[in-house]
C-alpha cells in the first residue's frame, strides 16, 4: 500500500513537467483525478510549524506578511536507512543534505517565478524528502489566507490568494487539512469558512487546532477536539507548536516532539484525548488516509490514463507521418507551413475568410463617426479667431477679406483630424494581428511551437514596421490637406461686402463682435461638411 502513494508522487510530478498543474489553461484532467491533502490557513495559524512537525526539519521559509507565494508540494519517503536529504524537481541531480539551504532554495525558486514583487504564482514548487523519520505522504502547502496586503503587493492579492485556495480545495479528489489555532475564536477563521463552503458537510475535511498550549486560563478545546462544537466527519488534532523562543534558540524536532507528547499526557483537560493529539499521530492519520482515498480512486484514475494515451495516439495518426530528421525535409516541411499560413491570411483579408470586413468597418463607420464628434469650439471661439486674424493681418488690416486669417484658422481646425486619423491605423494594426493569431491557429504551425513563435514574431515586426509607415503618410496627408488651400478655395469664402453694401469699411470695425462671429459661422459651415464627407 505504501506503493502506491509513491505512484501518485511519480505521476503528479510527470504533470509538472508537462505543465499540467490543476491551471484551467493547461490539462487539468490527470492532476485534478490525482487525490492530494491541500493545506489551508491564515497568517500565524502556525500552519509552517505543523509541516515541519510532521517532517521533523525546519526547512520552510519564515518571515512576516506572506511568506508562501506558490503551491509547495511536499512528498514525503520513507526510507528504511541512511542519511536523510531533499530533491527538487526543477533541481533533479542536486541531493540536499543541508536543510538550511533547502529553505533557501525555495524562496529563490519563488522569486524565479514571482520576482521581487512578492506577489503569487500558481506554478508549484515540488520538494522531495526522503528519510527514516517520516511516513509516506504528499501534502500541498498552500499560500496563507490574509486580509491586508503588505508593501510592494498590489490590494488583488488577497483576493488571488483565496481563489489559488478555492480552485485547490473545491475539486472532489481534495482532503482538505484546515490548519486554525486554538487561541483565536473558531468561527471567525478564514479557512474554516472556506472548507465549509466546498466541503459543507466535512467529509473531506481534517481539522487541525494548533497553540492549544496558548489558550487563556480558564479555557480550553475539549468541546473541539471532542467535536462538540465544530464536527468534522474525521476528530480534530491538536497540535502543540514550538514556541518562536524554541526556535530562536534552536530545539530540534525530537525534543519538541517529546515536550509535545509530555503536554497532552499530563494536562488535566487532554490526557484523555492523549492518543489521537499530536504531528506524529497526525502524519499517520494523513498517510493512512491518503492510502484509502487512492486506493478507492485506482479504477477513475487508471481509466482516464488509458483514455488519454488513447486520445494522443488518435492524435499522433491524424498528424500523419514523422517529419524528416535531415535539413532539407525540414526546410521543404517549413515552407510548405509558410505558404499555407500566408494563403489562409491573404483570404482572411480579401473576405474568403471572415475576419477582413473589420477593417472596412473601421474606414466606413469608426473613422467617421469619429470625425463627426470632432469639436471646433476652441478653434472658432471669438477670442481666437480675433487673435489669428490680429495677428495674420500685421500692421496692415486686410481691405476686403481675411484671407491670412482665413488659412490659419483653417489649418488649426484641420489639424484636430491627426488624432482620429491616427487611431484608424492603430485599429487596423489590432486587427492584421489578430488576423496573424488566427490565420496561425488555422495551420499545422500551432504543432511546432518554437517555428509558430518565430512565424508569429516575424508578422508582427513587420506589421510594426509597415503600421509606422502607415501612421507618417496618413499624418502627411492630413498636413498636405492643411497646406491646399488655393485662390479658388478662398473665392468661395463670402466676402466682407454684403450684397447691394459699400466695400469700404472702418478698420476700426473690422474686429467687432459681430464681425467675428460671422467669420467663425460661416468657417464651421465649411468645416463640417470636409469632416462629414
Amino acid at each position: 500500500m505504501e506503493n502506491l502513494i509513491s505512484l501518485v508522487n511519480k505521476i503528479q510530478r510527470a504533470c509538472t513537467a508537462l505543465g499540467d498543474h490543476g491551471e484551467a489553461t493547461s490539462l487539468p484532467t490527470l492532476w485534478d483525478s490525482l487525490p492530494s491533502i491541500a493545506v489551508v490557513g491564515g497568517q500565524s495559524s502556525g500552519k509552517s510549524s505543523v509541516l515541519e512537525s510532521v517532517v521533523g526539519k525546519d526547512f520552510l521559509p519564515r518571515g512576516s506578511g506572506i511568506v508562501t507565494r506558490r503551491p509547495l508540494v511536499l512528498q514525503l519517503h520513507k526510507i528504511d536507512n541512511g542519511k536523510e536529504y531533499a530533491e527538487f524537481l526543477h533541481l533533479p541531480s542536486q541531493k540536499f543534505y543541508d536543510f538550511v539551504a533547502v529553505r533557501k532554495e525555495i524562496s529563490d525558486e519563488t522569486d524565479r517565478e514571482t520576482g521581487q514583487t512578492k506577489q503569487i504564482s500558481s506554478v508549484p514548487i515540488h520538494l522531495s524528502i526522503y528519510s527514516p523519520n517520516v511516513v509516506n505522504l504528499t501534502l500541498v502547502d498552500l499560500p496563507g489566507l490574509t486580509k491586508v496586503a503588505v508593501d510592494g503587493q498590489s490590494e488583488g492579492i488577497v483576493q488571488d490568494i483565496e481563489n489559488m485556495v478555492r480552485a485547490y480545495i473545491q475539486k472532489p479528489n481534495c482532503i482538505i487539512l484546515v490548519i486554525s489555532p486554538a487561541n483565536q475564536y473558531l468561527a471567525t477563521s478564514d479557512a474554516i469558512k472556506m472548507s465549509r463552503e466546498v466541503d459543507p458537510t466535512g467529509e473531506r475535511t481534517i481539522g487541525v487546532l494548533t497553540k492549544i498550549d496558548l489558550m487563556d486560563k480558564g479555557t480550553d478545546a475539549v468541546d473541539i477536539l471532542e467535536g462538540k462544537s465544530y464536527r468534522l466527519k474525521f476528530p480534530w488534532v491538536g497540535i502543540v507548536n514550538r514556541s518562536q523562543q524554541d526556535i530562536n534558540k534552536r530545539v530540534d524536532m525530537a525534543s519538541a516532539r517529546r515536550k509535545e507528547r509530555e503536554y497532552f499526557s499530563t494536562s488535566r483537560e487532554y490526557k484523555h484525548l492523549a492518543s489521537r493529539m499530536g504531528s506524529e499521530y497526525l502524519a499517520k492519520t494523513l498517510s493512512k488516509h491518503l492510502e484509502g482515498v487512492i486506493k478507492s480512486r485506482i479504477p477513475g484514475i487508471q481509466s482516464l490514463i488509458n483514455k488519454t494515451l488513447a486520445d494522443l495516439e488518435a492524435e499522433l495518426s491524424h498528424l500523419g507521418k514523422p517529419i524528416s530528421t535531415d535539413a532539407g525535409g525540414k526546410l521543404l516541411v517549413i515552407m510548405d507551413i509558410c505558404r499555407a499560413f500566408d494563403q489562409i491570411y491573404k483570404e482572411h483579408l480579401d473576405g474568403t475568410r471572415s475576419g477582413g470586413d473589420k477593417i472596412y468597418h473601421v474606414f466606413e463607420s469608426q473613422l467617421p463617426s469619429a470625425l463627426k464628434k470632432l469639436q471646433f469650439d476652441k478653434q472658432l471661439s471669438m477670442e481666437n479667431i480675433k487673435k489669428l486674424i490680429t495677428q495674420a493681418d500685421g500692421y496692415q488690416p486686410h481691405l476686403i477679406a481675411p484671407e491670412q486669417g482665413y488659412r490659419h484658422i483653417i489649418e488649426s481646425s484641420l489639424v484636430t483630424i491627426k488624432a482620429p486619423a491616427e487611431a484608424s491605423v492603430n485599429a487596423v494594426d489590432i486587427i492584421l494581428k489578430e488576423l496573424v493569431r488566427k490565420a496561425i491557429s488555422e495551420t499545422m504551425l500551432k504543432q511546432f511551437p518554437s517555428l509558430r513563435k518565430e512565424v508569429e514574431r516575424a508578422a508582427n515586426k513587420s506589421l510594426e514596421r509597415m503600421k509606422n509607415e502607415s501612421r507618417k503618410a496618413t499624418l502627411m496627408l492630413v498636413d498636405m490637406e492643411c497646406c491646399y488651400l488655393t485662390v479658388d478655395f478662398f473665392r468661395t469664402l463670402p466676402q466682407e461686402v454684403e450684397k447691394g453694401g459699400n466695400p469700404t469699411q472702418s478698420i476700426f470695425d473690422r474686429y467687432n463682435e459681430t464681425y467675428l462671429r460671422r467669420i467663425g459661422e460661416r468657417l464651421n459651415t465649411l468645416l463640417l461638411p470636409c469632416c462629414e464627407s
